[in-house]
Formats: structure tokens, sequence, C-alpha cells
């Protein structure tokens, strides 16, 4: 019904997207339409919250068309000028943040990535697999062994999926057996910087870490990215590639320690990035997709019955559940975006779980359909910055569902996931399933 001639509709207020606690409550799928919708490129305030401090605001970008311009568009908005976090970085630390690949632009960004292409070659990358389908039966098998000794249930994130995606990840490093713990620590420090328990658990972790001691309270709020609190970790970075020159074998960190063309921060910042975002990839998407599985016990039977394709499934999983929520990128230089003016040195932060629920481009798109075809998802990224080591994240991923599907005929929710308190990372602390007796 239209209003009365002479009226005008209200405007639509602007839903908060960026506040962090809202996530662990699930993905805000309402705000997000209500944004698409209405406000596709919309204004955010950056209050302080949970003890950091206020930011100057930046632009949501929501829409499917929208996030693939902003991300293919690196001349316009630049990883480079503000790095990809929402939160700016503290001005001293932004040179030291700027070394890594993920925060530079063409040319340099290319340079790095062909570079770090070197070492996820395809064949290496293959002869994983035999080896990750071994890992996730027998992570499987304890998970189950233990829940029907117990209760019944057991937790898919803490007994399968983070040991999962942190052993497969020290194999293809290169990591040795005692120090893959490390990996997990590093991880989670960097990536839960937002959640209360996980920022209190790794601060802990650090004091009582005898590499990481003297990084800070246990719950007073610290950068993640500064040099201070990865100092410990690129301590061990320039040991390890030490380690590796002398005594090289068929791994990524090999490959980087003894490639002339890198300097010794490149190489350090490549062992972070390949640390943090190789491990939680998986670490995040693995999980989010079982549950959405389960909560679709109609898409978990054809995919346990193969009569649908587990390319197709594994890119609506990811679609439903990206393991990354928003990535955030600076403006370089005045311009529009959808019909927005977008004034230089402005912050435009793309939500990738919105764009990949746009009505617009994916049809019926809170329905999980593992047969979704074309499936534009831009769960690893799109442009110059697509994952280098998306090949090897999508390879686990295909596994860790073949072999679930194989474990467990059912796939029943035990109780409601816990999740990660971010609006990075699309997280989930906990995931309880039931084991049929």
């Amino acid at each position: 019904m239209s209003p009365p001639e002479g009226t005008t509709t209200p405007p639509v207020p602007v839903p908060d997207v960026f506040d962090p606690r809202l996530y662990a409550a699930g993905v805000p799928h309402e705000r997000y339409r209500v944004l698409r919708d209405h406000h596709p490129v919309a204004w955010q305030e950056e209050p302080g919250l949970l003890g950091w401090p206020a930011g100057p605001g930046f632009w949501a970008v929501t829409r499917h068309a929208d996030v693939v311009r902003v991300l293919k568009d690196a001349a316009t908005f630049s990883s480079y000028l503000g790095a990809t976090q929402i939160r700016d970085p503290d001005p001293d630390d932004l040179p030291f943040i700027r070394r890594m690949m993920l925060n530079q632009d063409p040319p340099g960004h290319g340079r790095l990535r062909r570079l770090v292409s070197r070492a996820f070659t395809p064949k290496r990358v293959a002869r994983f697999e035999a080896r990750a389908r071994e890992r996730a039966r027998v992570l499987l098998a304890g998970g189950v062994e233990r829940a029907r000794a117990g209760d019944g249930t057991f937790d898919v994130v803490t007994a399968v999926t983070d040991d999962y995606a942190l052993l497969n990840l020290a194999d293809l490093l290169g990591v040795p057996p005692d120090d893959r713990g490390l990996l997990l620590h590093w991880t989670r420090r960097v990536i839960g910087y937002q959640d209360p328990d996980e920022a209190a658990e790794t601060a802990q972790g650090a004091e009582a870490a005898p590499s990481a001691r003297g990084l800070g309270g246990a719950t007073a709020p610290v950068n993640p990215r500064s040099p201070a609190m990865l100092r410990d970790m690129f301590d061990y970075a320039r040991t390890l590639a030490a380690y590796k020159r002398d005594h090289p074998a068929d791994d990524i960190l090999t490959t980087l320690a003894t490639d002339a063309e890198l300097t010794t921060a490149e190489r350090e910042m490549f062992f972070f990035l390949l640390t943090v975002a190789g491990n939680d990839t998986v670490r995040s998407a693995a999980p989010g997709g079982l549950l959405a599985l389960a909560e679709s016990p109609r898409e978990y039977e054809r995919l346990r019955h193969g009569t649908v394709g587990l390319a197709t499934a594994v890119d609506e999983l990811l679609r439903v559940h990206p393991p990354v929520l928003s990535f955030r990128r600076t403006a370089a230089r005045d311009t529009e975006l959808a019909g927005v003016r977008v004034a230089a040195g402005d912050k435009v932060v793309v939500f990738h779980a919105s764009a990949h629920h746009d009505e617009r481009v994916f049809a019926d798109p809170h329905r999980l359909d593992l047969a979704r075809s074309p499936n534009p998802q831009v769960a690893f990224g799109e442009g110059p910055h697509v994952c280098p080591g998306a090949h090897f994240a999508r390879l686990q991923l295909r596994v860790c569902y073949e072999e679930v599907a194989r474990a467990l005929p059912v796939l029943r929710l035990a109780a409601p996931p816990r999740r990660l308190v971010s609006h990075f990372i699309n997280g989930l602390k906990s995931l309880r399933l039931e084991v049929p007796a």
C-alpha cells in the first residue's frame, strides 16, 4: 500500500554492524538485509568498545556487486594506506604492518604473491590429501569414542577441527611437532582479541609461555598486530628459517628460508600471515560448514549419499559460512560507490557474509543448496588479493566433510554453538554434536 498523497515514507534507520558483540549471537543477517536494501554503502560509527578506543567511522559495503568492485579495484581502494582491519593501527605500527603481503597494493603485492606462490605448488598441496584424510579419521574416531564413553556428545571444534587445521598447516609449513602448539597460541592471540574469553586466555597463555613473557596483562586490550605482541613469533620465525637453511626439507618454510629474493622482514611477515590466515581459514570454515549441514538434514543426506559434487558443496558451505566476515580498504582518491560519495582517506569495509546473501545474486540465499551453481562467493577474496592458499584450504575442507559424512550418519546438535565475539572472523568456539548409540 502506498503512502497517502503528499506524505513521504520515513527514512529507514541505518543499523549498526560494527559492534563485535552482535556476532556472538550469530551473523546479523537481518541488519545486513536492511543495509543492502536501503543503505548499500552506509556510514557506520566506530565507538569505543570492549576497552578499545573509538575510531573515525567507516563505510559499510554490503551488496555483492559493490563488494566485488572494492576488492578488485586496488588503485581506488587501497590495502596499503591503512591496512586491512577496521580498527586503525597505531601510527607507529603502520610501517611495520605494511610489510605484510595482505596489506600491500600492486605492484609490490604482486612481487610478494609470486614469491609465496612458488611454495604453494599443486604437487606439494596434493600430496597432503592422504595425510589430511588419515588425520581427520583419527580425530573423528577419538571424538566419537569419548562421546560414547561419556554423555554421548563431543565438541567437534576442540576434538577435531582445531587440531585438524593446525596439524595440516604445520605439516605443510614444516614446523617441528613439539612446536605446533605455538601456531594455535599465536592464531588465537591475533584472531580472538575482541572476544573477552579468548583475549584473557591468550594473554594468560602468553604469560605462561617462556617465549612470550612480558607481553602484557591478562585482561587489558592489546593490539595483536603490534611489533611488541609479535616479537616472540618473529624470533621463532628467524630461528626456524636458520634451521631450515641447515636442514632443508620439502616444505614451505624451507622454500621461503632459501629464497634469496626475500628479506628477513618479509620472511617474518610471511610466517605471520601463513600461521594465522592459513590456520584460521580452515579452523573457522570447517565447523561453520558442519553447523550449516546440521541445520539442513536433507542437504547432509545428499552429501552422505554422494548425490552432490564435493566441489560445489564446499563452495556453498563457504558461501553460507565464510571464515572472514569483513575486510577493510582505504579510499586512495575521491570516488563514488553505489551513488555515495566516498572521500580520499575514508575507510571502506566490505562484508562478505552480506554479499553472500545478496538476493540480487543468490536465489533464496538463506537456503543451503549444495548443488548451487553458479556460486560467485568471495570467501577467499577477489581481485589481486585472492588467497594463495585457497586450493589447500578447499582440499582440507573437502576431506573433512567427506570423513564426517562417513563417521556420522546423523549430524545433530547437542547444544547451541558458541560463537566468537568478532566482526572480523566468523569463528565458532564450540560446536557440540550428538553421537548415535
